[in-house]
């Protein structure tokens, strides 16, 4: 994120000819919404903000007729390199605010801000790493998105095999192009099936990049007759699509998690923050994999997590760390989030559950080094070993009932994600699928 002034954004919007400008915000389903404006409008927007109609957007009444304003971050001024290089086209990611100036209570990107502003009054400065995963299918006559792929690639594969390489290439060097560091691309597991792992920036800054990296990664594709798409569980048969994060903490400047003298190179702090995770990770669910779809990805034998576990040696394990790592490399690894996630939400959530864990001391349980996949349920009992939801509506009940989430999130933002989760699963178990027709209909 750069360090821009509104005088920055106006200078660098006449010497690079830029004539379009999108203003950019995020939605509660995590989809990218924007306005978009001529060079000319900027100067009274930058001074007044942009009005819209919020009721619109999130599908939620606005009785009392209260208008919303979107007020961009000057910082995320960004020129779109896939667009016309005369007369450009650029964006300005934006929050949004109440006409006197309140921030709206509406504002996914206002909550990371908030949990992150308390992290900073406990000393502590977050920054993550994401490693996010897609699919790249074909496109069919009328270039809707099918789930079709011609190739047989699969993890670390390179051309003529990778048929998705020259895309990737392009999407990751767009990025670059943006500001975004990249420290590797490569092909993954299944058919048609790609990650790029983007560089660790601060927590506010890699929901931004996030955001971006979804647009880039479906735009470019696109015009690779391609379908990027981050859906976890597109195809049976073959893995999902995750949405790793490497979560790292300073404090004064010093790795908090790490210490010299502990077997693990964790500190007490680090303790503290897996014991928060695996307390409110059920819960935090419904953030990490907000779709009915994401939870057709959690299922044993396709390489994603569904225990809630850490671990120093098994690499599989939900929650990861390095009894390797040197201080300032010490991470916190969480597997199970995917990328159809707003990121703004999930991180929220996700830090805010490590900052409970430090702040009430809660003990990490003791790590799971053997593969619980293979452990009988009583043995998982046991040893106190819990699994996620296996739908989203049991996630949904699951943070109704974390009280703590509540004060994180706001009454408003809380009720209103829950109604539209709610109502997804609605849609989605009365609805006849393909299997039910195949299984049932001749036979009964």
């Amino acid at each position: 994120m750069h360090s821009y002034t509104k005088e920055d954004v106006l200078r660098l919007i006449q010497e690079e000819d830029v004539e379009f400008i999108r203003l950019q915000f995020t939605d509660y389903r995590g989809n990218l919404k924007n306005i978009a404006i001529t060079s000319r409008q900027l100067q009274e927007v930058l001074s007044d903000g942009a009005k819209f109609d919020a009721s619109i957007v999130d599908r939620f009444p606005n009785p009392e007729g209260v208008e919303r304003f979107l007020e961009p971050d000057f910082g995320t001024f960004e020129i779109f390199p896939w667009r016309p290089q005369q007369g450009k086209v650029a964006r300005l990611l934006c929050d949004t605010y109440l006409e006197d100036g309140t921030p709206s209570d509406g504002n996914p990107r206002r909550v990371l801000k908030n949990v992150l502003e308390r992290a900073r009054k406990m000393g502590y400065e977050f920054y993550v790493s994401p490693d996010l995963e897609f699919f790249l299918f074909e496109t069919d006559e009328q270039a809707a998105p099918t789930t079709t792929t011609y190739e047989q690639a699969g993890f670390f594969d390179v051309g003529p095999l990778d048929c998705g390489e020259n895309a990737r290439r392009d999407i990751v060097m767009s990025l670059e192009d943006m500001g975004i560091n990249i420290n590797a691309s490569h092909h993954e597991a299944a058919p048609a099936q790609h990650e790029i792992d983007l560089s660790r920036t601060g927590a506010l800054e890699t929901a931004d990049n996030l955001q971006t990296a979804k647009l880039a990664v479906r735009t470019i594709a696109k015009r690779h007759g391609l379908h990027g798409t981050f859906m976890p569980k597109p195809k049976f048969g073959v893995n999902g699509s995750g949405l790793h994060l490497h979560l790292y903490v300073e404090k004064d400047g010093k790795d908090l998690f790490y210490s010299e003298t502990d077997i693990n190179h964790l500190s007490r702090e680090a303790y503290y923050f897996i014991g928060g995770l695996t307390q409110h990770l059920r819960s935090a669910s419904a953030f990490t994999n907000p779709l009915v779809n994401s939870y057709k990805r959690l299922v044993d034998g396709y390489e994603a997590p569904v225990y809630v576990a850490w671990s120093a040696v098994n690499r599989n394990q939900m929650i990861r760390v390095s009894a390797k790592a040197k201080p300032g490399e010490n991470r916190i690894e969480l597997r199970n989030p995917d990328g159809a996630a707003n990121p703004y939400l999930m991180l929220a959530a996700i830090i805010a559950a490590g900052l409970d864990g430090i702040e009430s001391q809660i003990e990490a349980p003791h790590p799971i080094d053997d593969p619980i996949q293979e452990m009988t349920p009583d043995e998982r009992m046991l040893l106190g070993i819990e699994k996620l939801p296996e739908t989203l509506i049991e996630a949904v009940e699951a943070l109704e009932k974390d009280k703590f989430y509540r004060g994180v999130f706001g009454d408003t933002i809380m009720s209103r994600y829950i109604s539209i989760k709610r109502g997804e699963w609605d849609e989605y178990r009365i609805q006849v699928s393909d299997w039910e027709l195949k299984e049932y209909l001749n036979r009964y």
